[in-house]
């Protein structure tokens, strides 16, 4: 008989691929030790140009509007910069089409929250547009292959824009500042990315991972669910950014596998900490804005330098990052956004591996097990 229809290994194999054992897994020694490990980026060059492609990005946007007539949407347009992030490891014809692709779901990511509060919409509408987004950015990741850093960018864009819309103009005003630094995006992009074009000839990197599209429907629904929870605990808590927490939550639930998934909590909550400690130290500072604008475009650059090695370390400088875009979008919430950063994301990351292992599939369980299994 074949080894696979060995019913003493098929029975092995359920009894290893029930929740429990998985949770027990994901727990395990092996597990925490796997979430500290260094790795090493596919390319260490392509990531440093791509931190200098974003970093370039988000400096342009900053500074062409701060001078321009409209510098109180300096942050938007720094979201939509943020574009430059995406096909680092695409051929150079085809860069440029998902760089624009990105910089306009950026947009629509700004754009949905912002006309949910025009209307009037009360907070669980508000949370509802978010996970919405959230849930149609993991399927727009999928279905157009834009890759790393996936939704979770889309999703920061939409939290920047869930505070309070007075009037439509305000809407458009947004709209049009991430439009403009999705544009800065691409001449960035445009004008550097011959730099990667010795690097592209040698890389050869794994072919991707592609689910069915039912599975993938299945994953969307999944974090459009956790993501309004999140969303909706954080607010029911009190806490001033809700949409931190949904963002926790998809950044976990991006993970392919269990095991990876697992990492990616431990390493966002770490990571988290470490980065809100150095923003408040900055912050307690009064820095100028072109201060801010300094440590955004470095610690920019360095997040993606860094994050291939470890999630961790990616977290430590995205984090600070993170905080002081929002800090130049609204400066009045300083004193409580390092501390509630934490809480949203320690939220977020929680409920995210909870949902990956209540929701998971027979053959996720099974992948792990066996994971586990050729490890020892």
């Amino acid at each position: 008989m074949p080894e696979q229809d060995d019913p003493a290994k098929k029975s092995r194999r359920r009894r290893g691929a029930s929740r429990g054992a998985s949770a027990r897994h994901l727990v395990s020694p092996a597990q925490w030790a796997e979430s500290v490990a260094l790795g090493a980026p596919p390319s260490l060059r392509i990531f440093t140009i791509a931190g200098f492609q974003a970093a370039l990005a988000v400096l342009l946007a900053l500074v062409a509007t701060h001078f321009s007539p409209w510098p109180q949407w300096v942050g938007f347009a720094s979201l939509g910069a943020l574009a430059a992030l995406f096909g680092r490891f695409a051929p150079m014809e085809r860069r440029v089409r998902i760089v624009v692709i990105c910089a306009l779901l950026l947009a629509l990511g700004v754009l949905v929250p912002s006309l949910a509060s025009w209307a009037g919409a009360p907070p669980w509408m508000m949370v509802l547009a978010l996970a919405v987004v959230a849930g149609m950015s993991t399927v727009a990741v999928s279905w157009w292959s834009l890759g790393g850093p996936g939704a979770v960018i889309l999703v920061f864009a939409a939290g920047a824009a869930y505070s309070p819309v007075g009037s439509g103009a305000e809407v458009l005003a947004r709209l049009l500042a991430t439009l403009a630094g999705g544009v800065v995006a691409v001449l960035a992009c445009l004008l550097t990315d011959r730099w990667r074009a010795p690097e592209l000839k040698t890389l050869r990197l794994p072919p991707a991972h592609v689910a069915p599209w039912s599975h993938q429907w299945i994953a969307a629904a999944r974090i459009t669910a956790c993501t309004a929870l999140a969303a909706w605990i954080a607010f029911m808590a009190g806490w001033q950014h809700p949409a931190w927490a949904a963002i926790g939550a998809v950044s976990v639930l991006q993970g392919g596998h269990l095991h990876i998934t697992m990492n990616r909590a431990l390493q966002r909550m770490v990571g988290t900490i470490v980065g809100s400690f150095l923003v408040w130290a900055m912050l307690a500072q009064q820095p100028s804005f072109w201060a801010v604008v300094v440590a955004i475009v470095v610690f920019q650059f360095l997040t993606e330098v860094i994050i291939g090695y470890n999630y961790a370390l990616g977290q430590i400088t995205v984090t600070p990052m993170a905080l002081l875009m929002t800090y130049l979008a609204s400066p009045a919430a300083v004193q409580s956004m390092p501390v509630e950063r934490v809480l949203d994301t320690i939220l977020g990351a929680v409920l995210g591996i909870v949902f990956a292992v209540v929701f998971s599939s027979v053959d996720d369980r099974i992948f792990l097990h066996e994971y586990r299994s050729q490890a020892r």
